[in-house]
């Protein structure tokens, strides 16, 4: 059984460290482990995840040996393969296959590489390769607003290089036309969806619970508001919809709210996890689901291979006898912006009533902050590539729950929100993560630091307040529309990151420097792969 699995596992590790330490000695010497198997392995087309995985040499450069896949499945993992190509054509030498390449970066306007130049040549920055990366990823408006807001980054700054700020500026300007990275209740959401008026709202928060429900269900932008209104009024809740019209004559802001914090999600549906690393949250969920008699399965997955997480989580066996206890499924090795072609998940289509992720972040890399332009277009393709991929699994009106710092600069808020929205999950709620009733699990880093400190010792992570923790709530309503190919946030070219000044590339010169990005570009091909580094 998987119980007794885990605990000869533990066994194994606690009976081997002699061979452990003699297997990082052979690593260190050049000898090949694991983990540098898995790397190799993904290099080669390694498709899926490092347990559980297939080999489909999707992943060639060319992208001609792609599987085939029916339109869902294609559309899940189209972004993640069309990112894998971008970054594998820096090293393709077949000039034909490059410029077959080229159909996977988005078109350019003439105008906007004009504007581009236009910006670069006002700030002095013409040979900055970098800035020009920068501005290269914004739209024509991003660009237009910075020509007439007269704004220019501070080339003297001591911490910063331009393009990390102006990324970081034009980041806050378009977050500022939002509805904002902190709390927000269901009708300032819904105020924001529609961009409705005061009055509007000041109605809207009358309402009692069956007829503010009804409101958010039918109304469409296309009739008045207060027609909507009076048609609540006249309206009975019918019996599928008995569990959400509690109290219907209660107040209809707190009532809909209360829902969301005591996760009253539906009890016949399953619910996933993804990223939850030593699954303490998934064990949370189960017992959670028990306790309210829901009958639907618990899919707990995390990042890592079950060998690393038992290096850096002493109770993990226990953790996974008891979801299992619970009748949850547990896998490991799983990359969410992936699932689709995860054979762990086939069957699963339109399963999922409810899904989490509790803080993603797409990994530090040594020598950059997470703003950095080199690596923050990681963060913020994790999010649009995630949403997509559940579109496939989500059932229409299933929720989605992504739980993050309103401060974090690597997957800020509006990656979120905003992949969220363009995948057609309706952004609901920001309610505070302290109000949740699942927020008591035990949070971790995630990473090599959890082998000897959590979260939990040292209060809070650096430089993010506690009371800035929000989860972010989103409900699917798929239009049946065919969207657009997901938009991604393209990296750097290998060019723009041999002429970066600042960070682990700008303290390195000549062949020191080429070494360093061409490392940086296999580690970013192989997290396209679905393999962990870090």
């Amino acid at each position: 059984s998987r119980s007794e699995e885990c605990t000869l596992r533990i066994m194994e590790q606690e009976g081997g460290e002699e061979q452990v330490e003699d297997e990082e000695e052979e690593q260190q010497e050049g000898g090949v482990g694991e983990d540098a198997e898995v790397a190799e392995d993904a290099e080669e087309g390694y498709v899926g995840n490092q347990t559980g995985g297939a080999r489909g040499g999707d992943l060639d450069h060319n992208g001609d040996s792609e599987p085939e896949m029916d339109p869902d499945t294609q559309d899940a993992v189209e972004g993640v393969l069309r990112l894998k190509r971008l970054l594998s054509r820096e090293f393709e030498e077949d000039e034909q296959v490059k410029k077959k390449l080229k159909t996977d970066l988005d078109a350019r306007s003439a105008a906007q590489d004009m504007k581009v130049s236009q910006l670069l040549n006002k700030w002095g920055l013409s040979s900055d390769s970098l800035t020009r990366h920068v501005l290269e990823n914004l739209s024509i408006d991003d660009l237009q607003q910075l020509i007439t807001s007269n704004y220019s980054p501070d080339t003297r700054n001591m911490w910063k290089s331009p393009a990390e700020l102006l990324q970081t500026h034009t980041n806050q300007v378009r977050e500022s036309k939002g509805p904002g990275g902190n709390s927000l209740d269901v009708v300032s959401s819904f105020k924001h969806k529609w961009k409705l008026d005061v009055s509007a709202e000041r109605t809207l928060r009358g309402l009692v619970h069956k007829d503010l429900r009804y409101v958010f269900r039918n109304y469409d932008g296309k009739r008045k508001l207060d027609v909507v209104v009076a048609e609540a009024k006249q309206h009975e809740p019918p019996e599928d919809e008995l569990s959400t019209a509690t109290l219907p004559d209660g107040g209809g802001v707190q009532l809909v709210g209360r829902f969301t914090r005591l996760e009253l999600i539906d009890p016949l549906a399953d619910a996933a996890v993804f990223g939850d690393a030593n699954l303490s949250f998934a064990l949370n969920l189960v017992k959670h689901r028990k306790a309210l008699g829901h009958v639907g399965r618990v899919i707990a997955t995390t990042f890592e291979t079950f060998e690393t997480l038992l290096e850096r989580y002493k109770e993990i066996g226990e953790t996974i006898v008891k979801l299992e206890e619970h009748f949850a499924e547990v896998h490991h090795g799983v990359d969410c912006t992936r699932i689709a072609i995860d054979q762990r998940f086939h069957g699963m289509t339109n399963s999922f009533g409810a899904v989490y992720y509790n803080y993603p972040h797409a990994g530090a890399v040594g020598g950059f902050f997470d703003g950095h332009p080199v690596v923050n277009w990681r963060h913020e393709n994790l999010m649009r590539l995630f949403f997509r991929a559940l579109r496939k699994y989500v059932k229409p009106g299933g929720s989605v729950k992504v739980a993050s710092n309103a401060g974090a600069v690597g997957v800020r808020f509006s990656y979120i929100v905003g992949s969220g929205v363009e995948n057609e999950f309706v952004h609901v709620e920001t309610m505070p993560f302290q109000q949740w009733q699942l927020h008591r699990y035990g949070r971790s880093y995630g990473d090599r630091r959890d082998t000897y400190k959590r979260p939990g010792e040292g209060e809070q992570y650096n430089a993010q307040r506690a009371d800035s923790d929000m989860v972010y709530c989103f409900v699917y309503k798929p239009s049946g529309a065919q969207l657009p190919r997901q938009q991604i946030r393209m990296p750097p070219t290998y060019k723009t990151m041999l002429g970066c000044t600042d960070g682990a590339l700008g303290e390195r010169q000549g062949e020191s420097k080429k070494k360093l990005a061409t490392e940086l570009f296999k580690r970013f091909m192989q997290e396209c792969s679905g393999v962990h580094v870090g």
